[in-house]
């Protein structure tokens, strides 16, 4: 078969059309402009505060179907709340997000006095919020997570330096 440029042109023409016009083109089209909700958007739609978050996460991925999610920091991130709380994020964030309630979390660790505990589940319980790492679990004030931390000095940032703390907790066994 000969095609003439004539005729090539008006059928890459209606290629493109019907490219334009599929759903896979559009999802490719919403990547591409970035049109997606960022991941703090995204905490919020789940009815979290952006704040538990560090500030730069830079991709992450959603599977709405299952709630499975993967958040990406350029690299690991660790700050301390209250002067004592020290909290470590690795460079990617995962767990399992539905309304109120993040769960099977990897990747955030707080230090309780001298030993190391990964954050499993945060749960949204009116305005606190439940951290539990297993055998115990601590609650916060939501109005503390209203702000993003900032890695290497957290919620209490002056020019990327500490200042004075401000963050209320109240502790609790399981």
């Amino acid at each position: 078969m000969v095609l003439n440029l004539t005729t090539a042109i008006p059928i890459s023409l209606l290629l493109l059309f019907l490219l334009i016009q599929s759903p896979l083109a559009s999802s490719f089209l919403l990547t591409v402009t970035d049109d997606e909700p960022s991941a703090y958007e995204v905490l919020q739609a789940y009815n979290f505060p952006v704040g538990l978050l560090p500030k730069g996460v830079v991709k992450y991925d959603l599977d709405e179907s299952t709630g499975r999610f993967h958040a990406y920091l350029n690299g690991t991130c660790s700050f301390s709340l209250e002067g004592s709380y020290q909290l470590k994020y690795r460079s990617t964030i995962s767990g399992i997000i539905s309304n109120n309630k993040l769960k099977d979390l990897s990747g955030i660790s707080v230090k309780v006095f001298f030993i190391w505990l990964n954050i499993v589940e945060v749960i949204r319980d009116d305005d606190e919020l439940d951290f539990s790492v297993g055998i115990a679990s601590a609650s916060f004030p939501i109005d503390n997570f209203y702000e993003c931390p900032q890695c290497g000095c957290g919620l209490d940032c002056v020019n990327g330096k500490v200042s004075k703390p401000r963050v209320k907790s109240s502790f609790a066994s399981v």
